[in-house]
């Protein structure tokens, strides 16, 4: 399966994305983990990558684009993989056509001040990589990370103002992706309102029951997309 997770910043993808990664054993790539790992070895495409970000600009999408290219390639890849941060606008959803063909797209929606919330109280592990909350996960010793003693600290990107600049731009230059999808009867919406620390949290549920059906689909070696869509 060839999986798009969709949906504004904070929304949770990279959450729900470490749980499908181990259901369906797919490989979870990340546009973030794609600029980091090739700007950390010192690739062609990561020196070029850097140059930009150092310059405060945008990478051009053709190097993020070469870079995923080389990514979908590897071993790991084969029994299907999720893009997530990829693509960003239509242009970018208009090149990865040429690459793949998306089985599902799943858009993960939720109100921005439920998103606001979450990420307003989010803190990581600077060592690890552990994710906390304030208010619903805080860590036993405040600052210091329950798994492995690094320091808990709060991502730049994710203080408020800076945040509240990333969901305008998604609003502006992603959202339309959600259309573009849609046309192409991929698009499945998942409610990602409810608290994920709450019992009633089924967000991964309700994705199951759509990968599921496309994972039996594909045991009966079929592509009739139409036949397995839930309404909407």
């Amino acid at each position: 399966m060839k999986i798009v997770l969709f949906g504004p910043p904070g929304v949770g993808k990279g959450t729900y994305a470490s749980s499908l990664k181990t259901i369906y054993n797919l490989a979870h790539i990340s546009t973030g983990d794609l600029f980091r790992e090739n700007i950390k070895h010192q690739t062609e495409l990561g020196k070029k990558a850097k140059a930009f970000i150092d310059a405060g600009k945008l990478v051009p999408d053709e190097i993020t684009i070469s870079m995923l290219k080389y990514r979908i390639s590897a071993d790991d890849t084969k029994k299907g993989f999720m893009l997530d941060g990829f693509p960003r606008t239509i242009p970018q959803a208009e090149a990865l056509d040429t690459l793949i063909d998306v089985d599902a797209v799943l858009s993960f929606e939720a109100a921005e001040q439920t998103i606001l919330k979450r990420v307003e109280g989010r803190r990581i592990c600077r060592k690890c990589g552990m994710i906390y909350h304030t208010k619903n996960k805080p860590p036993l010793e405040e600052g210091v990370c329950d798994t492995c003693g690094g320091e808990v600290y709060q991502r730049e990107d994710e203080r408020r103002d800076v945040f509240e600049m990333r969901i305008k731009a998604y609003n502006e230059q992603t959202r339309p992706l959600i259309g573009y999808y849609d046309k192409k009867n991929i698009l499945y919406r998942i409610d990602a309102n409810t608290d994920m620390n709450n019992p009633e949290f089924h967000v991964i549920d309700d994705c199951r029951k759509i990968l599921d059906k496309y994972l039996r689909n594909y045991n009966r070696d079929s592509t009739n997309v139409e036949e397995i869509k839930d309404k909407k």
